[in-house]
């Protein structure tokens, strides 16, 4: 497969190469979109970007529309596929590169779907990588800092994503989705010609009557003299902002009051979104992909006040990312958290108990004591197995945090299997005999 990106970094002296970078995946974009024939021209896209909850509401919007009878495909950081056929994605990657992209969405079209929903990060935007993608609709969930260590300031970040809005402008519905409780609204809403709002504390469509319960939420959702009776089968407060942006969406589409109730309800999880493992044991085990400090705060804001018992967190911060964020990681979940275990999360080739003890700072800063309510286990098996023996009565909660859905770890010694869900699992039945 022709790599245009490399040929580029190949001529170019390496010192200057992120600068022009964009102009190597720009040209890539260029080369693949004229290959396959420009594919998304003949469907339509809505494109979902955001720092979280990207995944969980592009599957909303794509569970929603196949069970309304759309012939719809989606490509997330999860999963990609079209209908019921969903297949896993394995790289550590939102958004493919084009020569990947362009790809499944010329297989899409042969497949005859109509519409696409298109997972988009900030990098695919600043890179030009979407290039040739006809948006019609976009939609965001939210944008905190993330990814600095790429962008390198905040504003370059937002701009990146704002960029969807601006190619959405230019195609087919014009129309965008804004979270109204988000502080960088306004400047998503002035980026294209129509726009709706939607929130729980703001916007034109709001969530009330907000019941959480442990494994859903429930809700109306409300816009004018419409409202519609919502549940959400993936627990948390976020997820409910999340299932609104889909609302919205189907809303604009012409769904009908019960195709939107049913499609969002139709819904029973996103791989490694608030997954609960249950193998039998007391306690209650989740899954959670979240890796940034907005992501910790919505969680554990949510876990917290449905956990009686002790809370436990285990989680770690990839290295070549972000430093900054680790200490605030180990600051919010030290405050939410009974104890913390601090352990591995791709962590290259940079020193692994070097990454911990700066998370291990900012849960010092909240009151946390090493080896009393916060452990440094290198091994994320071991920090896993020996989390789950802390954990004693049935109202405790242990949530395993980073990794979510992908099925390999980074080390410095190259890439390696992993499923965080299925060590879960094992580790609990291992727990169970004994």
């Amino acid at each position: 497969m022709i790599n245009i990106r490399k040929i580029v970094k190949k001529i170019i002296p390496n010192n200057i190469f992120k600068k022009v970078e964009p102009v190597g995946h720009l040209m890539e974009a260029v080369l693949f979109s004229v290959l396959y024939g420009f594919p998304s021209r003949k469907m339509h896209v809505i494109g979902v970007t955001g720092t979280n909850g990207k995944t969980t509401t592009t599957f909303l919007i794509q569970k929603m529309l196949h069970e309304a009878g759309f012939k719809v495909g989606m490509l997330s950081t999860a999963a990609y596929g079209a209908g019921n056929d969903i297949k896993p994605q394995i790289n550590h990657i939102t958004t493919a590169q084009a020569s990947i992209l362009q790809s499944r969405l010329r297989d899409f079209k042969r497949a005859g779907v109509e519409w696409v929903v298109l997972e988009t990060s900030s990098h695919s935007l600043a890179q030009h990588r979407t290039w040739g993608v006809n948006y019609e609709i976009a939609v965001v969930t939210n944008v905190t800092s993330d990814h600095l260590d790429y962008h390198g300031t905040f504003d370059n970040y937002l701009e990146a994503k704002r960029r969807l809005f601006r190619l959405a402008a230019k195609n087919g519905r014009k129309f965008g989705v804004v979270n109204a409780d988000d502080p960088n609204a306004k400047k998503f809403s002035d980026s294209t010609p129509r726009t709706i709002s939607y929130g729980i504390k703001a916007g034109e469509l709001k969530a009330s009557n907000v019941k959480l319960a442990a494994d859903h939420s429930t809700y109306e959702a409300i816009i004018g003299k419409d409202k519609y009776d919502i549940r959400i089968n993936i627990p948390g407060k976020f997820n409910i902002s999340n299932s609104l942006a889909a609302v919205a969406v189907g809303r604009e589409l012409g769904l009908s009051k019960q195709q939107i109730e049913d499609g969002i309800s139709a819904l029973k999880g996103v791989e490694g979104r608030m997954t609960v493992i249950d193998e039998g044991q007391k306690f209650k085990v989740i899954v959670d992909y979240a890796s940034t400090s907005d992501a910790f705060e919505k969680l554990f804001d949510s876990v917290r006040p449905v956990t009686k018992g002790k809370l436990i967190a285990v989680f770690g911060s990839a290295g070549r990312r972000d430093e900054a964020k680790r200490a605030i990681q180990g600051e919010i979940a030290g405050k939410y958290s009974d104890e913390v275990v601090l352990t591995e999360e791709d962590d290259r080739d940079i020193d692994g108990n070097f990454i911990l003890s700066q998370i291990a700072s900012g849960a010092e800063k909240v009151g946390k004591i090493k080896d009393k309510n916060m452990f440094l286990i290198l091994d994320r098996e071991k920090a896993i197995k020996f989390a789950l023996t802390r954990a004693k009565d049935a109202d405790d909660t242990i949530v395993l945090l980073g990794k979510g859905h992908e099925k390999t770890i980074e080390r410095a010694d190259g890439v390696h299997d992993w499923n965080e869900i299925e060590v879960a699992k094992k580790l609990l039945r291992l727990l169970n005999k004994n």
